[in-house]
């Protein structure tokens, strides 16, 4: 089975985050976003985001190559932008909305990672836990230019600021990451509400031992325990075994 799991966490009144999935006989989608904005703006961004980018995929896909897969993955992403740009500016309330997107794409062992912001992928390939995703952030900017070191930028107090978002503009700039999923035991999406309070080796020690759907209740469980001050999301599942899928 499939884990997937969303929290608001112990501080915020409303969950922003949105997680969703969906499964065909040809393709499997799985997509988890972080909204931002004011009132419940951030909420209606990462919805959107998630509902536009699986139903694109759901209707456009069919048997495409690799290099189809990936356009329509993008097409799909941006879609998605322009519904949320749109919609915030012709909704006052919702002006400034946006969200990051992490979005899996999967035709039978080949998988395309797609992200903007700073939610992440990470995979479990010989028992030792892999960034996928690198994140698009004001911190990862200071780590690339050699400002601050990897350590450093774990208690940085702009950690949260991200430099690429859905929504913001009417042109999003997307990366694409191709997995070869043989060899690959599990693959995780989450938002910063997990990756800011647990540490990779947690997420790596929870996740090898535990089913997918109890290795999100256990992730969700422990980010609360150590703060949980932001909306937690995961979503975890197979990768080479394909009976999951």
């Amino acid at each position: 089975m499939v884990g997937i799991l969303s929290d608001v966490g112990n501080v915020r009144s409303i969950n922003e985050d949105s997680v969703g999935y969906f499964k065909g006989d040809n393709k499997s989608i799985y997509v988890i976003a972080d909204g931002m904005g004011g009132h419940n703006a951030g909420e209606v961004a990462s919805k959107i985001a998630v509902d536009t980018t699986i139903n694109y995929i759901k209707t456009q896909y069919k048997d495409e190559s690799v290099k189809d897969m990936k356009y329509i993955l993008i097409k799909g992403i941006e879609c998605a932008n322009k519904k949320i740009y749109d919609l915030a500016q012709s909704n006052k309330s919702l002006k400034g909305m946006g969200t990051t997107i992490t979005a899996c794409l999967i035709k039978e062992s080949t998988m395309l990672v797609a992200n903007v912001g700073d939610s992440r992928c990470y995979v479990i390939k010989d028992n030792k836990i892999v960034k996928v995703t690198k994140d698009h952030s004001l911190v990862q900017q200071l780590v690339d230019n050699g400002s601050i070191s990897e350590e450093e930028a774990i208690y940085h107090p702009n950690k949260n600021v991200i430099t690429r978002a859905l929504g913001t503009n009417k042109i999003v700039d997307i990366d694409v990451y191709k997995i070869d999923l043989k060899d690959i035991k599990k693959v995780i999406l989450c938002t910063d509400g997990l990756t800011n309070e647990v540490t990779t080796k947690e997420i790596e020690n929870i996740v090898t031992n535990n089913d997918n759907e109890k290795s999100c209740r256990e992730l969700i469980k422990l980010s609360k325990l150590k703060g949980g001050r932001d909306n937690i999301s995961v979503i975890v599942f197979e990768g080479e075994c394909k009976d999951d899928r």
